[in-house]
């Protein structure tokens, strides 16, 4: 793996394989050694905010959860008042169902709270209320990590995107189907149910006993859990009261997942020219948005320094952002950047940058 601009940092902060710091490999391969060094500087650097914090963690929780369940419940008593009210409340329940997503995704990473333990019962018991098994996607989610940005390992973890090339080259049934996947009505309509109800109900074919387990125990969790609610309030009342921040939150999370790795400038490249510090700094973004749901959505849009460093806590990314300059100078979006994002759909190998369907037509014609 190439040294980006920060060396070859590993996933994780990983620690670089002891050959490397030998006099013997350092004389023979200068850069390697030059890598080390950038390697433990960065560690040093982000060591400080990759602490898990009880206390904060706790008012995480507390501010994520709870809220969630609260407006859940003010859902259910509203059906009886007025269709208005619920869709409004079913809004800001959404974004603390986000928000309690954030909690989720940082137990995966073992960084919420300082015991390793508590972090997956807080995983799986949040994993519940977001119908998805903590181990499978916890493996899953790991590997996004380690092949964010790399040409050869699409496909885990990430919204499946094709070359201007492979596009090329597919049948005009392939291509349909593509330019169906990532239609955005497509993908965050019908992206949710199929990422939050029925992908994590299959168990992978050829899936190792644990990752097995882990689906099957969440489904049996999951249909004990719902079916209770079910029995107690009716599946009509339990569709909308759940059921409807459920598609709202995961359209905003698909959408906040979309912009963090798919925009212009984002960062592709082959295998041997991959670098896992440049596809955080230049493949993933900052998006700046406003206070309000910069809370909602857990400051995951400091995206560049959680990919840089996944053991950082999300209450201590900002942090981590606003005292390091170096972690300024990375792509920025706004939300309007956001929006306009969804329109690149290929990546131009040429070019470098995520194009649209419409560029490509252009090109095409000359």
């Amino acid at each position: 793996m190439k040294g980006g601009p920060l060396g070859s940092i590993t996933p994780q902060g990983a620690a670089v394989p002891a050959v490397a710091s030998s006099p013997q490999f350092q004389s023979e391969d200068p850069q390697a050694g030059a890598d080390e060094a950038s390697d433990r500087a960065l560690r040093e650097l982000l060591a400080p905010y990759a602490k898990a914090h009880d206390g904060r963690a706790m008012w995480t929780l507390a501010t994520s959860v709870v809220p969630y369940l609260a407006l859940s419940f003010a859902m259910y008593l509203a059906l009886s008042v007025s269709d208005v009210l619920v869709v409004a409340l079913a809004v800001p329940t959404a974004a603390f169902l986000v928000r309690t997503f954030i909690v989720f995704h940082d137990c995966s990473h073992g960084s919420f709270v300082r015991s390793k333990r508590l972090n997956a019962w807080i995983g799986m018991a949040t994993g519940l209320l977001l119908y998805s098994p903590f181990l499978r996607w916890k493996h899953d989610h790991a590997v996004h990590h380690a092949t964010s940005g790399d040409l050869e390992r699409r496909g885990v973890g990430d919204v499946r995107t094709l070359t201007v090339g492979e596009y090329a080259a597919l049948s005009p049934r392939g291509r349909l189907g593509y330019r169906l996947l990532r239609n955005p009505l497509v993908m965050f309509g019908l992206g949710p149910i199929v990422a939050m109800m029925i992908g994590p109900r299959i168990v992978a074919k050829g899936a190792r006993p644990r990752m097995r387990r882990s689906v099957l125990l969440t489904n049996v969790a999951l249909a004990v859990l719902v079916g209770g609610v079910c029995w107690l309030i009716g599946w009509q009342d339990y569709l909308v009261v759940c059921g409807l921040p459920a598609l709202l939150a995961g359209s905003a999370g698909i959408w906040l997942f979309y912009v963090q790795h798919q925009f212009e400038d984002a960062y592709w490249e082959n295998g041997e020219n991959w670098s896992y510090a440049d596809a955080a700094l230049k493949g993933s973004s900052f998006l700046k948005l406003p206070r309000v749901l910069q809370f909602c959505s857990g400051n995951i849009g400091y995206h560049h320094v959680h990919h840089l460093s996944a053991r950082i806590p999300n209450y201590n990314l900002q942090r981590a952002h606003d005292e390091n300059p170096m972690l300024q100078s990375v792509p920025t979006l706004s939300l309007w950047d956001g929006a306009r994002a969804v329109t690149l759909k290929l990546w131009d190998e040429d070019a470098k940058r995520l194009v649209s369907f419409g560029h490509v037509r252009r090109a095409a014609r000359g």
